[in-house]
C-alpha cells in the first residue's frame, strides 16, 4: 500500500513493538490522506522534471513539508479517568506510560508517533519546570493561593501553604542539592526504557539514600513535560498524542497546564470515567471543552468494564452527558464513544485469560447489545478490540485529521506547488522565446530587487493596517463586554442585599462574562480571516503584475495563488477558574467577613476586576500577538518563496545559448508543455479533503 512507502521515510531506529493488525481498524480516512500526500509528491516530482535544480531545492522542501505534518491531538479529563491507559492503548503498548501515577504528577507527556527526526537526536526529552513557575506554586500556592490570598481566605490559604511546605522539603530532599541547578533544565536520552518514566513521571516513596540516582519518583516533582519519540506500525502517518493530568486538582496548576496543552492541539478527546460520567462537579473540564469547537471534541466514556449492565446503563450514561453539556453551555452534540482501555489493554496482550470474571461478565454483556453480523469473521482478540471502543476512536480521530488540519495543510501544499509550478513555467516561456531568437525585455536583477523590496513593505503595511483595525475593534469589545459584566453583577449583588440582607449568601455565574468574550473572539476570528483574504489576493495580484512586467511574457493559465489566513487558535483560557466559580468554604467566608452594603460592593467588585481581568488581557495581548505574528509569518513565506522564483528566473534570462539548450532543450517543449497541463490539472482538481 502507498502509506508503506511513507512510512520507510520514518527514522528506523526509534523504539518499536510487535502490533497486531486490527490495530488499524477505524484509520481507513487516514490511509486515504497519505495517499493523497503521495500523489502530491509524486507531482512535486514532476515539477522537478520541468524546472530543473531550483525546482528541485523547492520541491524537495515542500515535500520534506508534508511528511512532517504532525495532526497533535490532547487528552483532557477527570483525575482517575483512564486517560493513561487507553493512551497506552492508542499506541499499542499496554505498559508504555505508569498508568497508577499519583494525583500529584503534573506532566504533560507528548507521545509523538512516527515522526521523522534526526539520527542524533533524542528519543525522550524531560523539561523541567522553570525557577519563576516553580516559585508561583511553592511561593503563592498556585492559581488556588493566588485566588485566595485575593479573596482573604487566611484558613484556606494556610491549608494551601502547608500542603505546599511539605511537597517542597520532600522533593528538596529527593534532589538535595541538585534542586535549584535542575529548574529549567532539560534531560535528554537516545534510547527510552522504564526506568526512565519511572524515574520522572511516577511519584515515588521517600528516600533514605538522596543521592540515588535511580530511585522511582526522583524527578516527577520538577518535571513539566515529557517529549517521547515512537514508531507504531498501525499508524501510517506522524501523529502527536498529549497525555494531561486530570484538572480537577488541589492547586489548579494542572488545569493551567492543560490550557496550554490544549492550545497546541486541533483535536481533543475528552476521557470520561463511567462511573462518574459528567456532573456540575466537572465544571473546570466543561468550562474547557466549551471553548474548543465542538467539531474538534470528542468524548470517550472509559471503563465500562466495570459496569454491571453496560447495555443498560450506557444509553442512560448517554443522556446524562448530553444534558450535563446543554444545561452547563458545554459543546453541542459531540460525538460520544463509549468503551473500555482495559479491554483494549487485554486484547493487546498475548493471552485472554488475564481478564479478571466480572469486566469478562460485562464484555459479553456489551457484545451481545452491540455487535453485528459482521462480527462473525472476527478473531477473539480482534473482537475484544473492536468492544474496546478503540476502532470508533481511531475513526473519529481520523476523520476529524483528514478533515480539518490534514486537508489544510493539503491545500496549501498545493497552493505553493502551483505557485511553484507557474513560477517555472513563466521562465520556461521566457527561454523559449529566447530559444527561438524571440527578444525578451527583462528587467535587470537590481531593479527587480527594488520593485520586489517594495512589493512587500506595501502588503506589509496593508496588513498592519487591515490587522490593526480588527484588533482595535476587538480590544473595544472585549472591554466593553467586562465592564457591563461587572457592573451587572455589582448591580445583581446589591439587589440581592436589598432584598435578603447579609445573611444569605448570594452567587452569580461568570458564564455570562464567559458567552460575551467568546462571541467577541469569533467575530474577531472571521474579521482576521476577512483581512488576510484580502491582504494576501492583493499580494499575490501584484507578483502576476510583476511576473508579467519583469519578464514579458503571458502564460496559459498562469495564476499565483495566495495562501489561506492562518488558523486562529481557540480562546481556551476562558475555560480558567475564577472566584465566582467555587463554591467553597472561603467563598462563604468572604462573604461572612463583609460588614455594611458598601463594604460588601467594592470588595465584590475588586475582587472579580481583580481575576477576570488577567483573562481579558490574555485574550487582547498574548492571543492577538499570536495571531498577528501567525499571519505576519504566511505573508512572509508566501513573499520569499515567491522573490526566490522570480530571481531565479531573472538569474536565467542572463545566460547564454548554450547553456539554455542545456538547460531546457527545445527539442522536448511540446513534451514540457504537455507535462506542464497535466501538473496543473492534478493541482487544480476537487479531492476529498478541498481544492487548490
Amino acid at each position: 500500500m502507498k502509506m508503506e512507502e511513507l512510512a520507510k521515510e520514518v527514522k528506523a531506529a526509534l523504539p518499536e513493538a510487535a502490533q497486531p493488525e486490527f490495530m488499524r481498524l477505524g484509520l481507513e480516512k487516514l490511509d486515504a490522506f497519505c495517499d493523497e500526500i503521495l500523489d502530491l509528491e509524486a507531482t512535486l516530482q514532476d515539477v522537478v522534471k520541468l524546472g530543473g535544480a531550483d525546482a528541485e531545492k523547492k520541491s524537495s522542501r515542500l515535500i520534506k513539508q508534508l511528511r512532517s505534518f504532525e495532526p497533535s491531538v490532547t487528552m483532557i479529563g477527570q483525575i482517575k479517568a483512564g486517560k493513561t491507559s487507553l493512551v497506552n492503548a492508542m499506541v499499542g503498548r499496554p505498559d508504555l506510560l505508569p498508568a497508577d501515577v499519583n494525583p500529584w504528577t503534573s506532566v504533560v507527556t507528548s507521545l509523538h508517533l512516527n515522526a521523522p527526526i534526526p539520527d542524533d537526536a533524542p528519543t525522550a526529552s524531560f523539561q523541567f519546570f522553570s525557577q519563576d513557575e516553580w516559585d508561583h506554586l511553592v511561593e503563592n500556592g498556585g492559581r488556588i493561593g493566588e485566588l485566595s490570598s485575593r479573596a482573604g481566605a487566611d484558613e484556606e490559604l494556610e491549608k494551601v501553604r502547608k500542603q505546599i511546605a511539605e511537597m517542597r522539603e520532600k522533593t528538596k530532599a529527593r534532589l538535595g542539592r541538585k534542586f535549584e541547578l535542575l529548574l529549567g533544565q532539560k534531560h535528554n536520552y537516545a534510547e527510552l526504557n522504564d526506568d526512565l518514566m519511572q524515574r520522572y513521571v511516577c511519584m515515588g516513596d521517600d528516600f533514605e539514600d538522596p543521592d540515588e540516582e535511580d530511585q522511582q519518583g526522583r524527578f516527577a516533582d520538577i518535571t513539566k513535560s515529557a517529549d517521547l519519540y515512537l514508531n507504531t506500525k498501525a499508524l501510517p502517518m506522524p501523529i502527536c498524542i498529549r497525555d494531561t493530568p486530570g484538572v480537577n486538582d488541589t492547586f489548579m496548576m494542572r488545569e493551567q497546564i492543560t490550557i496550554n496543552a490544549l492550545r497546541d492541539s486541533r483535536i481533543c478527546v475528552v476521557v470520561l470515567s463511567a462511573h462518574q460520567a459528567l456532573s456540575s462537579m466537572d465544571m473546570g473540564l466543561i468550562r474547557l471543552i466549551s471553548n474548543v469547537k465542538a467539531r474538534e471534541v470528542i468524548i470517550f466514556v472509559n471503563r465500562i468494564d466495570e459496569l454491571a449492565d453496560p447495555a443498560n446503563q450506557v444509553p442512560e450514561i448517554r443522556d446524562s452527558i448530553t444534558q450535563t453539556l446543554a444545561d452547563n453551555n458545554g459543546p453541542e452534540n459531540p460525538q460520544i464513544i463509549f468503551g473500555s482501555a482495559y479491554w483494549a489493554n487485554i486484547a493487546l496482550s498475548p493471552e485472554l485469560d488475564q481478564i479478571v470474571s466480572d469486566s469478562a461478565d460485562a464484555l459479553y454483556n456489551w457484545a451481545e447489545s452491540t455487535l453485528s453480523a459482521e462480527a462473525a469473521n472476527m478473531g477473539t482478540h480482534e473482537l475484544v478490540w473492536h468492544l474496546s471502543g478503540m476502532p470508533q476512536l481511531y475513526a473519529a480521530l481520523s476523520e476529524r485529521i483528514a478533515e480539518g488540519p490534514g486537508a489544510e495543510v493539503l491545500a496549501a501544499s498545493r497552493k505553493k506547488a502551483l505557485n511553484l509550478v507557474s513560477g517555472v513555467r513563466a521562465s520556461n516561456e521566457m527561454i523559449s522565446m529566447r530559444l527561438e531568437g524571440d527578444e525578451v525585455t527583462v528587467m535587470s536583477a537590481d531593479v527587480l530587487k527594488e520593485h520586489l523590496d517594495k512589493l512587500e513593505a506595501d502588503n506589509f503595511k496593508l496588513l498592519h493596517d487591515r490587522l490593526d483595525i480588527v484588533f482595535q475593534q476587538f480590544g473595544s469589545r472585549v472591554d466593553q463586554s467586562h465592564r457591563r459584566f461587572l457592573d451587572r453583577a455589582l448591580e445583581s449583588l446589591l439587589q440581592h442585599l436589598e432584598a435578603k440582607g447579609e445573611q444569605e449568601i448570594w452567587q452569580y455565574s461568570p458564564d455570562g462574562l464567559r458567552m460575551l468574550l467568546r462571541t467577541s473572539y469569533q467575530v474577531m476570528r472571521r474579521n482576521v480571516g476577512a483581512a488576510c483574504q484580502e491582504v494576501f489576493g492583493a499580494a499575490a495580484a501584484d507578483l502576476s503584475d510583476t511576473y508579467r512586467s519583469a519578464f514579458g511574457v503571458d502564460v496559459k493559465n498562469f495564476t499565483i495563488t495566495p495562501p489561506a489566513a492562518p488558523e486562529i487558535p481557540p480562546p481556551v483560557t476562558l475555560g480558567q477558574t475564577i472566584a465566582l466559580d467555587l463554591q467553597t468554604s472561603w467563598w462563604k467566608g468572604w462573604w461572612q467577613r463583609r460588614k455594611g452594603y458598601r463594604a460588601f460592593a467594592s470588595g465584590f467588585y475588586d475582587l472579580i476586576e481583580a481575576e477576570t481581568t488577567p483573562i481579558v488581557a490574555e485574550l487582547k495581548e498574548r492571543q492577538v500577538a499570536d495571531i498577528r505574528a501567525a499571519a505576519e509569518r504566511e505573508l512572509r513565506d508566501f513573499l520569499e518563496d515567491q522573490r526566490a522564483l522570480l530571481e531565479d528566473i531573472s538569474s536565467k534570462s542572463e545566460l547564454d545559448f548554450a547553456d539554455l539548450e542545456d538547460i531546457f532543450g527545445i527539442k522536448a517543449q511540446k513534451e514540457r508543455e504537455e507535462l506542464f497541463e497535466y501538473i496543473y490539472d492534478e493541482l487544480t482538481v476537487t479531492r476529498a479533503g478541498g481544492s487548490a
